[in-house]
């Protein structure tokens, strides 16, 4: 349930917003009947809410649905704007190992790049890390 709980909450919100607004539309739909005299019907007014909620949506949800979900997706699919930052990220530690120690920083960077494979913007561990079990070295 943790897992998801943005979710949850989410749904939350909307369900009581979506309910909230064809209430608050039915209560309004039957004032304006009475003040032209006719009786509140419930066919026209589905017909005049699910048009108004479709207008909603086009103009707000789907545009911000788009460019949320859009870009995570493209940032989970690693596109090339969102391995910018990855790149940049991977090009300063490797600058900085190899400016602590020149040849271990080498060979370190060697021996992380032999053991994780980059695919589809994703860094994942195809082989044992040779470094996570490394004892120092009497140099």
């Amino acid at each position: 349930m943790k897992k998801y709980a943005y979710g949850w909450i989410t749904l939350a919100f909307f369900t009581i917003s979506i309910v909230l607004h064809w209430g608050f539309g039915w209560a309004a739909y039957v004032n304006e009947a009475r003040d032209h005299g006719q009786a509140a019907q419930l066919t026209p007014y589905l017909v005049e809410m699910g048009r108004d909620t479709f207008e909603n949506w086009q103009s707000e949800f789907l545009q911000l649905i788009w460019q949320v979900v859009g870009l995570a997706y493209f940032l989970y699919v690693g596109s090339p704007s969102s391995k910018e930052n990855d790149d940049r990220m991977e090009a300063k530690i490797d600058a900085l190992l190899e400016l602590v120690d020149h040849e271990r920083g080498a060979a370190l960077i060697e021996e992380i790049d032999a053991s994780h494979l980059r695919r589809h913007g994703h860094a994942s561990i195809h082989l044992d890390p040779p470094y996570a079990v490394r004892k120092p070295t009497a140099e």
